[in-house]
């Protein structure tokens, strides 16, 4: 099998080496044709490797980076000051060929900042933007949603363009043959939500590249009538973080409700297996790794406080868009967009004349 390469930010997030090491090691048992790069300060990562299961260390090297970029630091300053910084190193080696994807569970903003400095967008992208995937309650389909906050303020092009990728990547990674596309808006009538919405909907509307159905609410967002749903960074972000803190309260809210009394306890034992599933199918850390989509390249963002299995599941995210050759798909894609759209305005003039 084709060997597939990925830079890991071995320094970023919460916990650094000793959460993103043994995450690493986990997924390199379960792909023999993975190659990891561990960037970081090389003292720190031996130590967790020698501390951890044994791996082929043909498969698993180490890129020494002297910097790490701080969780609360400027996206402005990292990008000037941490050139050896180990987010900085692994986006560069996958611009360098080196590596065909990048994860990292640093600082959002200065991964953004840096992943478009170095790697730049996509022809005919003007601004990448952070897909994720949730759960949905149709089975075992899930659900994209974009942006997530690379873009608080978006233009109506900018949520077309979110549209385009954030169908491709569906399409792609979820064998989706045409998959649904939806604006998040304050209502599902034509007369609800901002300017900028109702254009985006119009422009949408229009375009037989996309497979778009409407607005869709808040509340149905989990109802599985949409593959894909398209809205600006600030009520992207808000959502996700919204969805990840009512997930948690229910967790709370029925780990409070088994402990309240000794039959609560012996009812929580009978239903041990539902409950198990239940957390399970609504626990964040399962969907982890949200990208970003729009670059000539792959780079997954790992949440900052993911623990083991989280950040593995971010490696695999990664493992798929590169087997996908997602940057590509989406390349193509728009470049074919921004041929017809240029075929069209010369008919238009042809016409007028």
């Amino acid at each position: 099998m084709k060997t597939i390469t990925i830079a890991v930010d071995a320094m970023g997030g919460d916990y650094g080496p000793s959460v993103i090491v043994p995450a690493a090691l986990h997924v390199l048992a379960k792909h023999d044709s993975l190659h990891l790069i561990l960037v970081g300060d090389e003292t720190a990562l031996q130590k967790e490797l020698q501390t951890g299961r044994a791996y082929d260390k043909g498969r698993m090297t180490i890129h020494h980076a002297s910097q790490c970029v701080g969780m609360d630091e400027s996206p402005a300053i990292a990008l000037r000051t941490k050139k050896d910084s180990s987010m900085r190193v692994a986006i560069n080696l996958v611009k360098e060929g080196k590596a065909q994807a990048c994860v990292s569970a640093g600082n959002t903003g200065a991964l953004m900042a840096t992943a478009r400095f170095v790697l730049k967008t996509v022809p005919g992208i003007d601004r990448p933007a952070i897909i994720s995937t949730f759960p949905t309650r149709a089975g075992k389909k899930n659900m994209r949603m974009l942006d997530l906050g690379a873009n608080v303020d978006c233009t109506v092009d900018h949520l077309f363009q979110f549209a385009v990728m954030g169908s491709v990547l569906a399409q792609a990674v979820d064998n989706i043959e045409n998959p649904t596309v939806c604006l998040l808006n304050i209502g599902e009538e034509d007369i609800k939500g901002n300017e900028q919405v109702k254009q985006a909907a119009l422009l949408l509307a229009s375009s037989n590249a996309i497979n778009y159905t409407g607005y869709i609410e808040g509340d149905k967002l989990y109802s599985g009538r949409a593959d894909v749903i398209v809205c600006d960074g600030f009520v992207g972000n808000v959502a996700l973080k919204t969805s990840e803190g009512v997930a948690s309260f229910i967790k709370y809210l029925i780990k409070e409700a088994f402990l309240s009394s000794l039959f609560a306890k012996f009812v929580a034992l009978l239903a041990l297996p539902v409950l198990k599933s239940l957390t399970k199918r609504i626990d964040p850390d399962r969907y982890n790794g949200a990208s970003l989509i729009g670059l000539r390249g792959i780079v997954v963002k790992s949440h900052g406080g993911a623990k083991r299995y989280a950040f593995a599941h971010a490696i695999e995210e990664a493992i798929v868009q590169v087997e996908k050759d997602i940057s590509h798909l989406i390349h193509a894609k728009v470049e074919q967009l921004l041929k017809l759209q240029v075929i069209t305005e010369q008919k238009k003039q042809t016409d007028e004349e």
